[in-house]
């Protein structure tokens, strides 16, 4: 069974994610979707890519039990910079990535949309960092994109609190660009997608090159410290409890160690 399927349809290829039931991201996904999107490069039959998720959820975080197997802050920084690598692929990439969210994007998944370069989702999807909650940091350049969109001010409300945002409070702060009713949401990324796939591709090619130099220099340095502190915080004690808590379904009781 394919954890992310590729389908191509009137010049727009749509990647689904499969792994149910929240659509984590496992290292795993992370590789294929990295391996699909270099397939869809070197093709010539998409314009334009939507990103999805099936089932329940676009995607709700990262695969938090797989965090458990690695041992080194080393490791973990190593795992923060291939997801980076890999969404700045996404970030870059020569064609426009269309995030359809529904159901939620927290953690991971969010980091995920983020990268992409127009969000739709459902007005009442879940969308969030909740790292905090688990005594860990995001590590997919979640604290380097966040206040982009939203500011900082509401970047750090969101990061410490670790709580998430409805859909619709995600539009009006500038996170994601429209929302919709559940049933409403497919039909509409479908037709955005069909605007954009009309237009000259190398005129798309050359839209998506300019548009990234209106972002800070700083943000590759900012990305490259949050794989570090990423790394770090995995060897501290409330880390440890943090992602036990979340895996054994209980709150967690942190020790500011």
């Amino acid at each position: 069974m394919s954890i992310i399927d590729l389908k191509t349809a009137e010049k727009v290829a749509y990647l689904t994610i499969k792994s149910p039931p929240a659509n984590a991201l496992s290292s795993k996904i992370i590789a294929k979707l990295d391996e699909l999107l270099t397939q869809i490069e070197k093709g010539d039959e998409a314009k334009v890519i939507v990103l999805q998720g099936e089932g329940k959820f676009f995607s709700a975080g990262a695969d938090i039990k797989e965090f458990t197997s690695l041992q080194e802050a080393s490791e973990y920084e190593t795992l923060a910079k291939n997801g980076q690598d890999i969404f700045s692929k996404i970030e870059h990439f020569p064609l426009p990535v269309i995030a359809s969210i529904h159901g939620a994007a927290l953690g991971g998944g969010l980091e995920l949309a983020m990268a992409c370069h127009i969000r739709y989702a459902t007005a009442n999807a879940k969308i969030g960092l909740p790292e905090m909650n688990l005594g860990i940091i995001p590590g997919f350049a979640g604290t380097q994109r966040l206040p982009r969109y939203v500011g900082n001010a509401r970047a750090y409300e969101m990061i410490l609190t670790g709580e998430p945002i409805s859909g619709k409070q995600a539009e009006e702060w500038g996170l994601v660009n429209r929302t919709f009713e559940e049933e409403e949401l497919e039909e509409a990324v479908r037709k955005l997608a069909g605007k954009i796939a009309a237009k000259s591709k190398p005129g798309i090619n050359r839209i998506m090159k300019l548009i990234p130099y209106a972002n800070t220099s700083q943000f590759k340095e900012g990305v490259k410290k949050e794989a570090s502190l990423f790394g770090e915080i995995f060897g501290s004690d409330d880390a440890k409890e943090g992602v036990s808590a979340f895996i054994e379904k209980r709150a967690a009781n942190f020790q500011d160690k």
